[in-house]
């Protein structure tokens, strides 16, 4: 589905234009083209590769979406595939991190984004870049710089969420009995952190490649700007192996605390054999029906044996609390 088509001039917009006409702005030396697709049909991406001339595998790539994050160098053009990462609520009504992807296509007169599976477009953002003619001015680089800029700023937000779930994980390490829930939502945590890293560990080192040295000819004199993405990057891949520090020590003390509580139950019941086990030791002995029993036929015999009975569990009962196995 198309979204926009919009040509804009010494970094101002001209207008909304038909993708037929693509090709006469482009033509154009001081003119660029910014087209934004949303889930297209192969004959909206085949007729956008007609008008800007993009290379086949990069249409291929964005034609069947799910690629690793990575941008390439086609001539003077260049193909992007970046994932975004939103939370959606599940039908069962659990919140869940959702990956999707957004392919740009970059030339030297033209920008072409094709979303899959997200939601949140780039309305504001290009709302936002048109009130900046002086930074717009530089071209198809600079939106191409925006786009970045945007995504990895999606990013931090969920990071701020997932340490906010490890907190409340943490917060509930040494409640009794919450070992078994603990468990699942650290390794889901767990597994959506491995989600945000798969999308941001790429990705930094392909835009590193984008600032120093040789860097592609869109992407000259804009070497600061896709510094600083590169910088917000690696600030989310340092915050990233620090939570998954965390999440390994939590694991880690989870897992202890589980070994505590069994080594608990099993104290509670070795103490309480120990209780149970002294008078049936000595109801044994005396029910063997021997002829010839010490006591036997004495008239105190009875209640001093329920007596020793019920002392001696007062005394192991006594000492095992003083343990603290009661």
């Amino acid at each position: 589905m198309l979204i926009s088509c919009v040509a804009y001039q010494n970094g101002r917009k001209l207008a909304d234009i038909p993708v037929e006409h693509i090709s006469d702005y482009v033509r154009r030396a001081d003119c660029f083209v910014w087209v934004a697709l949303f889930e297209p049909a192969p004959e909206e991406l085949e007729q956008m590769a007609v008008e800007f001339g993009l290379h086949e595998l990069a249409v291929e790539d964005a034609r069947h979406g799910h690629q690793r994050p990575k941008i390439e160098e086609y001539g003077d053009s260049l193909f992007a595939a970046v994932h975004t990462i939103e939370r959606e609520k599940s039908p069962e009504g659990v919140e869940e991190l959702v990956t999707g992807e957004v392919d740009i296509f970059v030339g030297p007169n033209y920008v072409l984004t094709v979303r899959h599976r997200t939601h949140v477009g780039f309305a504001a953002m290009r709302a936002r870049t048109e009130r900046e003619p002086g930074l717009l001015k530089n071209g198809a680089g600079y939106v191409f710089y925006a786009v970045l800029d945007n995504v990895v700023d999606r990013y931090f937000p969920i990071l701020d969420s997932l340490e906010t779930d490890l907190e409340a994980v943490e917060a509930k390490i040494f409640e009794r009995n919450a070992a078994r829930g603990n468990i699942e939502a650290l390794y889901a945590l767990k597994q959506d952190l491995m989600t945000l890293k798969h999308a941001v560990d790429p990705l930094m080192e392909a835009t590193g490649r984008l600032y120093g040295g040789r860097v592609p000819q869109i992407c000259t004199g804009m070497s600061e700007y896709f510094r600083d993405v590169y910088d917000h990057l690696h600030r989310i891949h340092a915050a990233i192996e620090g939570i998954r520090e965390m999440l390994q020590t939590a694991i880690q003390v989870n897992l202890g605390m589980i070994s505590l509580s069994d080594s608990e139950v099993t104290k509670k019941l070795a103490a309480w054999a120990a209780i149970i086990g002294v008078p049936t030791m000595v109801a044994g002995i005396y029910g063997m029906n021997f002829e010839h029993m010490p006591e036997l036929k004495w008239a105190f015999g009875y209640p001093l044996t329920i007596g020793t009975m019920i002392l001696v569990d007062l005394v192991l009962y006594r000492h095992f609390r003083k343990l603290k196995w009661l």
